[in-house]
């Protein structure tokens, strides 16, 4: 019988994956540079992408624990192996509901530091105690401390919509993390890890010196693996699973890159694989939305509600510049920092001649989670349905039955609320590209709603399907458009069947009232 190599999901221990032998995709080569070529930093990634792994390398490194980077590419690059104090303070594993909680996770970790470095200042402020604890780390030992930092933003993410909550979080915070400041002379490192980019006059204003390299090219690896990190460590893992799904190993990765990959944190860096998704199908041999699962972004859900934001853009890629991405403000009139910055959307291009980015779904695991979760909030389609009816949207269209496929799109139309909908085109149109791109999960459906192309156009493999929809007209409308711009004419020779389907909807029902099919 094969051995099972083993996969450290769940695993976020340095000490534990080298000791029992997990597989380790080496990143020490970054972890050297980084410790050596600065101090205080920030990096902000999306949960589940192995800050507490990296942080947790950062430990072992700073302990001077060698003997578990044998093997390893900082072996070859660190001739001291020197050890240091080690502050790590990990705000993940706690739901704060109130500043007492927050305060009795602060002194949990304050109380461990001062049985070792003096308890002289327990009577005093978390700051004042977490000062006092930094100078008797390096007093006692001769050794400047080294403060790791994982989730900073975990309570503050919490209290989002409890503004009182947030500004309580963030006065405590701003007072503990600025002691990273005042302390300087005494601290050899310093790393602080979290999902969201608190905007510099917040919670990071006194701590103005800190680097954030979220965005530098040299470290857009730093978390995730690369396609070909990906080959090189789990070669025989994707082997296996590309033998259950009776395919080839380079169909699988193909697979793979489709659903895991394209995570970009620099306009031409190199796109990275969701390392949390790729251990659990190596392990599961299934193909999933192992990430989009452990988490709901039913709070980003409601921001694009409260904004009304256009879906079209989020499916379509949008240019943004830098700030209307990378500061982080909870404000309704903005979601996208939140959304860009909690892995939902990431870099797909950079113009920069004009500066601008484009945005866009990293993969199809987070493009069709998102999509389908976001379908009920718009709807009265439950996620189940959600699933149902795309199903038989694509074995109706297969079948060539499209008066079958309309009736169903009327059922998800039939559910807008009229609150929801705001009787404006915007919605409906949200709505039908929502559901033709859910559609691309099963056959090849292209949506647009720039001038000059058809609203959608869907290609099975007998025929190709241009859909126009128009508001207040009539089908007839819609279908004339579709020959006067010449929308299926790209599609003559395929030797299949083209349709033209023209579809008017009603401001008075919230419906289609019409459709007419041609060809």
């Amino acid at each position: 019988m094969e051995q099972m190599r083993k996969l450290p999901i769940g695993i976020q221990t340095f000490e534990e994956i080298r000791k029992d032998n997990y597989l380790y995709v080496d990143k020490t080569a970054l972890v050297y540079q980084i410790a050596n070529v600065g101090k205080p930093y920030f990096l902000s990634r999306p949960r589940r992408f192995g800050k507490s792994l990296l942080l947790s390398t950062f430990e072992s490194y700073f302990q001077g624990r060698k003997d578990l980077f044998k093997g390893l590419a900082i072996e070859k690059l660190e001739t001291k192996w020197e050890e240091y104090p080690v502050l790590h303070l990990d705000l993940n594993a706690r739901k704060y509901e109130t500043v007492a909680d927050l305060l009795a996770m602060l002194n949990q970790y304050l109380e461990k530091w001062e049985q070792k470095y003096g308890t002289e200042r327990q009577d005093r402020s978390p700051e004042e105690r977490f000062a006092y604890v930094i100078e008797r780390a390096y007093e006692s030992t001769g050794k400047q401390a080294v403060v790791l930092v994982d989730e900073y933003d975990k309570p503050l993410l919490q209290a989002l919509s409890d503004e009182v909550l947030m500004d309580e979080y963030r006065r405590t915070l701003k007072a503990f993390y600025g002691v990273l400041k005042s302390s300087d002379r005494y601290l050899r490192f310093v790393f602080l890890t979290g999902v969201t980019k608190f905007a510099q006059v917040s919670v990071f204003s006194d701590l103005n010196q800190l680097q954030d390299i979220s965005f530098w090219p040299e470290y857009s690896s730093l978390c995730g693996i690369t396609k070909d990190e990906l080959v090189k460590t789990f070669t025989p893992e994707i082997q296996g699973l590309a033998a259950f799904s009776e395919t080839d190993f380079e169909t699988m990765v193909d697979k793979m890159t489709r659903l895991y990959d394209g995570y970009h944190f620099y306009p031409y860096s190199e796109g990275v694989f969701n390392p949390f998704s790729v251990l659990n199908a190596c392990k599961s041999k299934t193909l999933s939305n192992f990430w989009f699962q452990t988490g709901t972004p039913t709070y980003l859900v409601e921001l694009l509600q409260q904004s009304d934001y256009d879906l079209r853009l989020l499916i379509d890629g949008m240019e943004v510049t830098s700030s209307a991405f990378s500061e982080y403000r909870a404000d309704a009139r903005n979601p996208l920092p939140m959304i860009y910055q909690s892995g939902y959307l990431t870099i797909k291009g950079y113009d920069k001649e004009v500066g601008l980015y484009t945005l866009g779904f990293p993969n199809d695991e987070v493009r069709y989670g998102f999509l389908n979760f976001l379908v009920p909030y718009y709807t009265e389609v439950t996620d189940d349905e959600t699933g149902f009816h795309i199903a038989k949207f694509m074995r109706e269209l297969k079948a060539g039955d499209v008066d079958a496929f309309m009736e169903r799109l009327r059922v998800f139309f039939a559910g807008i609320p009229y609150e929801l909908s705001n009787n404006n085109e915007r919605h409906y149109q949200a709505i039908f590209h929502v559901v033709f791109t859910l559609l691309g999960q099963f056959i090849r459906s292209e949506v647009r709603s720039s001038r000059g192309r058809a609203d959608a156009v869907v290609i099975t493999p007998d025929a190709v399907y241009a859909f126009e929809f128009k508001l207040n007209g009539t089908a007839e409308e819609a279908l004339k458009q579709i020959d006067e711009k010449g929308y299926l004419i790209p599609y003559r020779l395929d030797g299949k069947r083209l349709v033209k389907v023209g579809v008017n909807f009603s401001k008075e029902t919230r419906n289609i009232d019409e459709y007419k099919i041609e060809g």
